[in-house]
């Protein structure tokens, strides 16, 4: 166990499944205090916030906001009326106000803060209007639809001075948390490659989600989903499935990739652009019309190290990423975390000098081991069995990233998920697309702020 373990009364409220001393997987991570405490908040620190978009994950924001001390959701916002439903039964109350129009939600004086779970192409706009409103921001990821668009969302946050925050919750997670922990502490040595992939086989993976039977243009306000997307007919397979669309969404680089890019930015303590991008995929499988691969494999370079991504719809591998360095491996494998040590300690050549005379051999070794005494017995213990974490049973790191925003919002506190570094990953979806698309080399020109071809 960590540090600091909770007290008695902490450890009922979390529930008495949620932690124990030891699995299979090693120690078991402590969540943290901030979101699992029952810690009363005075009402004058109370947060109101607002939920634009209550879709899919929308509702989980909703759901992951009622275990946040001291907030409250005072309004929600979609185009589909029956999202308004499922809205008011994420938070287990049917009277909060409900709209189609999200600038009559920006307007109310009771709104600190609003979540924006719309779909990606919508981002800028009403996240540009949250923040001249004067309401601090929680944005889903990814955070742009392009390249331009997310440069000027960070001026905009800028210019009104926000809190914000990008919704990739692996940045909050206890798991990642100690991962950037090991990674900092130098028992990696020189960390050269990175390799991540996100693996799902099933068609709720592949954003093939069914059509509610109400949905038509009397439920659903078509032409604000549009937006400033190419006008076309009504088609709720475009509304429901988005992420399928370029014209609003950016296929597995924004669902996934963005993960993998925001969680090895944090832990390796990286808020940069990868100096150039590889892409190779395809659409094997999920041939419904998608313009996005269902597979899509892209090498980054960064300019301490080289980051390999991969995401294939096409198989459950789950979600891994994976630090190499001179002096030990870190890897994370869905909810937990290992450390194993190479073994650095000197040793003698034992493979080319046997194309040597015995002769010269012998004296090699001999010379070898006059120059390399044995050390003392602990001096030279290596730990081969390395260190073991796992996330508490039932944990939600989605509850810790809203807690971080909303302590952020009452205390004016800098997160680390700001606007600068949800450009900073969402540009490395956008160079994932790019070479995907033009075949070719995607090369970040930061001078110009826009990406070239290589």
């Amino acid at each position: 166990m960590a540090n600091n373990p909770l007290t008695r009364r902490q450890f009922i409220h979390i529930g008495t499944g949620a932690l124990a001393a030891t699995t299979v997987a090693g120690t078991v991570l402590q969540p943290h205090l901030l979101s699992a405490a029952a810690r009363p908040v005075a009402p004058s620190d109370k947060v109101r916030f607002a939920s634009i978009g209550t879709g899919i994950r929308g509702c989980e924001l909703l759901k992951a906001s009622t275990q946040v001390p001291g907030v409250e959701c005072v309004a929600v916002c979609d185009l589909y009326d029956s999202r308004h439903i499922a809205a008011q039964e994420a938070v287990n109350n049917p009277n909060v106000p409900a709209t189609r129009d999200y600038r009559s939600v920006l307007d109310r004086k009771d709104v600190d803060a609003v979540i924006i779970a719309v779909m990606d192409h919508q981002h800028r706009r009403i996240f540009e209007d949250a923040c001249a409103a004067g309401k601090d921001v929680y944005c889903e990821k990814p955070m742009s639809h392009s390249v331009e668009e997310g440069f000027s969302m960070v001026e905009a946050a800028h210019k009104a001075n926000r809190v914000v925050q990008i919704g990739s919750q692996r940045v909050s997670s206890v798991l990642y948390a100690k991962a950037k922990e090991i990674y900092d502490s130098g028992k990696l040595g020189e960390v050269t490659a990175i390799q991540a992939y996100w693996d799902r086989n099933s068609p709720s993976g592949a954003w093939v989600y069914p059509i509610p039977p109400d949905a038509s243009e009397k439920t659903i306000d078509w032409n604000a989903f549009l937006g400033s997307a190419p006008k076309r007919p009504f088609d709720p397979v475009r509304f429901f499935r988005w992420r399928c669309f370029t014209d609003y969404g950016e296929g597995l680089g924004g669902d996934l990739f963005v993960h993998l890019i925001s969680g090895i930015h944090f832990i390796s303590g990286t808020n940069t652009v990868a100096e150039r991008a590889q892409s190779s995929g395809g659409l094997f499988h999920f041939k419904d019309g998608r313009e996005f691969p269902d597979l899509i494999e892209t090498v980054y370079d960064y300019p301490k190290f080289r980051v390999s991504l991969r995401c294939n719809l096409n198989n459950d591998g789950g979600e891994f990423i994976a630090f190499y360095g001179t002096q030990g491996t870190l890897i994370i494998k869905d909810s937990t975390l290992s450390y194993k040590p190479e073994d650095t300690r000197p040793s003698p050549e034992g493979y080319s000098i046997y194309g040597w005379p015995r002769e010269l051999r012998e004296q090699y070794l001999k010379q070898w081991h006059e120059e390399h005494p044995k050390p003392a017995a602990l001096a030279s213990r290596v730990d081969e069995e390395g260190e073991t974490y796992a996330s508490p049973p039932g944990y939600s790191d989605t509850v810790d990233h809203e807690a971080n925003f909303f302590n952020a919002v009452r205390t004016r506190k800098p997160v680390t998920e700001n606007e600068t570094f949800g450009n900073h990953a969402a540009i490395g979806c956008h160079l994932a697309n790019f070479a995907y698309f033009n075949k070719s080399i995607a090369a970040w020109d930061g001078a110009a702020k826009k990406i070239v071809k290589g």
